[in-house]
């Protein structure tokens, strides 16, 4: 029953934005705005508190590494497979890689690592990897796509950092934190406000987007698309992880932490860096809903089994 309850939020937020939606209060154009403050304004928000609060010292370097693992491999399969197997556009790739690999490691993974594990203290090494590592990547990759003649520009990637408000507001939270330094009592009171409109403001867009008054075929996810991404997130990547912990020789709690932050859903972030780039939004949306809705199964598994 305590892991239903960490889902439950989730699944009102994504019904009150649909509901929205489709009853005209959000007007036209409102997914779309609301997924610009997201990703400008509140998720930099979220992540510069988050990491200039952690500390940058004691990482699990086995553990860490086994989830490393599956998420390189996960994310790799989905993003070569969507080419292959679908014939999704270079400019996708990196959202479909994202759907099947980068987990939910925020609004869900702490009520799931709290009630699971005991404590987030390796859940925070996750946080890490996926926004300092695997964001950076996607980020550049989607950059890069939107030149219009998909050029390789080192100057602009360079300045990616600067110009992308989630990868500056992460290497400013992680140098904050490298630097011991304290916000000031205003601004910290100011960004607590601001970072707390990140989660739910992401899941009412998300419910918004689910809403499509008249869907063209292109614009709907297929079943088997959704079939395949589905399974690498909820299957692939905790067996990887699992795999992987056994090849590193994990302890038992070690190995239960490595499989069930692998087991977590595609994070909602998978849709607003897919709605900020204008490319993948269907897959990712969908992705993000499915594979809620149904990880409560694979965390279950994982928390019986290893347990």
């Amino acid at each position: 029953m305590s892991l239903v309850s960490a889902f439950v939020p989730i699944w009102v937020l994504t019904v009150v934005g649909y509901l929205a939606c489709r009853g005209g209060l959000l007007g036209a154009a409102g997914a779309a705005v609301l997924g610009r403050f997201v990703f400008h304004l509140a998720m930099p928000a979220a992540l510069f508190l988050a990491l200039s609060r952690m500390p940058l010292s004691g990482f699990a370097g086995r553990p860490l590494l086994a989830f490393a693992v599956s998420t390189a491999t996960v994310v790799g399969f989905g993003w070569g497979g969507a080419s292959r197997l679908f014939g999704r556009e270079p400019g996708e790739r990196p959202i479909w890689g994202m759907a099947a690999g980068y987990v939910n490691s925020a609004n869900l993974g702490i009520p799931i690592a709290t009630q699971v594990l005991g404590d987030v203290a390796f859940l925070a090494q996750v946080v890490l990897l996926q926004v300092l590592v695997v964001s950076p990547v996607i980020l550049v990759a989607l950059d890069r796509h939107s030149d219009p003649a998909g050029r390789v520009r080192v100057r602009r990637i360079a300045s990616l950092p600067v110009r992308n408000p989630v990868i500056l507001a992460s290497l400013l939270g992680v140098a904050w934190s490298a630097a011991g330094l304290q916000l000031p009592s205003a601004a910290g009171a100011s960004l607590t406000l601001l970072s707390g409109a990140a989660v739910p403001a992401a899941l009412v867009t998300l419910g918004a987007s689910l809403h499509r008054t008249s869907p063209s075929r292109d614009d709907r996810a297929g079943q088997a698309e959704l079939a395949v991404i589905t399974a690498l997130k909820l299957v692939a990547q905790p067996v990887v992880a699992y795999a992987a912990g056994l090849a590193l020789h994990l302890s038992a709690p070690q190995l239960l932490a490595v499989v069930v932050c692998a087991g977590l859903p595609t994070a909602q972030n998978t849709f607003i860096f897919a709605q900020e780039y204008g490319v993948g939004e269907a897959v990712a949306n969908r992705a993000v809903v499915v594979t809620t809705t149904l990880s409560l199964a694979t965390l279950a598994t994982a928390a019986t089994l290893l347990g």
